[in-house]
């Protein structure tokens, strides 16, 4: 279907936050959803082949909250992650390939295979990196927007956190200082509704992540973080604040994992009754329907923006397989002693 980048007008039924992404745009956020999607299928098959080790966090399930919270965002503009951080890699711009090598082990990943799943950085495509800390990317988060806001740049930073990360000190401590110098940072908490298996309802007093926000001063504000379009609207209107001298803003994307916390997870905390609810909640089949039901896209033109991303990701696995060792000569290289 041809592209329409005023589907606003063409298309009157379409909610505000539909018709605020023109169909180039939409193509782009459907090919990264789907990425993201199949990037963590062919990691999770790697290792249960044997062809990866240690462990991995998947985020099958929140690719809306990921590549929505990104879709306003520049190049120059930062991100940090966490341990479930593929997502978050892939919506800003990262190589399936070389994030593969990454896993791998081989020398030209990110990180030349040191850092593994939980600790890939794309530091010139703006991923700062992620961490294996729960809640240790909030504090680095308030020293990036200070960093901004010194040197007076047009930029912003992100900072991806789970629920569990909610209750850790450094949150309250990061939103604070935040707040207090009005730093250019959008708080995104993906409430996936499990700190590992405590189910955030016994964990917290209050119902929302985002209600702890007036404390701080800031906008809170609570957004179905499986609805693309309206996660995109929230981070737009967060960053346009950030941008203009408004400071932070903590944004709480309801959803949820479909697979467990880790590898490791046995997931005798929730029903299959549960799990396959959510399954039907599916961000990427829920944006597809949206989309047809307004004519937007054909089937047929959905189906080949999906191929093509199982193309590239096939592409990306014979890529990290290929791709050469670390030299053994090498193992003290990167690493520093104070």
């Amino acid at each position: 279907m041809k592209a329409d980048t005023d589907t606003s007008v063409r298309r009157p039924n379409q909610r505000p936050e539909l018709a605020a992404i023109d169909d180039e745009t939409m193509r782009g956020v459907l090919r990264k959803m789907h990425l993201i999607r199949k990037f963590e299928e062919a990691a999770e098959a790697s290792y249960m082949r044997g062809l990866i080790h240690g462990t991995m966090h998947l985020s099958i399930g929140q690719e809306a909250s990921a590549v929505g919270a990104t879709l306003a965002l520049m190049d120059e503009d930062y991100i940090l992650s966490t341990h479930r951080g593929h997502g978050h890699c892939i919506a800003k711009g990262a190589e399936p390939a070389r994030m593969f090598a990454e896993f791998f082990g081989k020398e030209n990943g990110y990180c030349r295979g040191r850092g593994g799943s939980m600790h890939i950085a794309d530091v010139d495509g703006g991923n700062l990196g992620a961490n294996g800390i729960v809640g240790g990317g909030l504090p680095i988060a308030v020293g990036v927007g200070m960093s901004i806001k010194a040197q007076k740049l047009d930029r912003v930073a992100v900072v991806f956190f789970g629920d569990g990360a909610s209750n850790e000190g450094a949150f309250h401590e990061a939103l604070n200082m935040a707040s207090i110098w009005k730093l250019p940072i959008l708080f995104v908490c993906e409430n996936n509704k499990y700190g590992m298996s405590m189910d955030i309802g016994r964990a917290m007093a209050v119902p929302n992540v985002a209600d702890r926000a007036v404390a701080y001063a800031m906008p809170g504000v609570v957004v179905d973080g499986n609805d693309l379009p309206a996660v995109a609207a929230v981070a737009r209107e967060a960053a346009e604040r950030a941008r203009a001298g408004g400071g932070p803003t903590l944004i709480e994307c309801k959803t949820y994992r479909l697979r467990g916390h880790s590898k490791s997870d046995r997931n005798l905390y929730r029903t299959k009754e549960e799990i396959e609810e959510w399954r039907s909640r599916c961000p990427i089949r829920r944006l597809e329907a949206e989309l047809t039901a307004h004519e937007r896209f054909t089937p047929e033109a959905l189906m080949t923006i999906e191929e093509a991303a199982q193309a590239e990701i096939d592409a990306a696995l014979d890529f990290a397989k290929a791709s050469p060792d670390p030299d053994p000569k090498d193992l003290t290289r990167d690493v520093y002693a104070d």
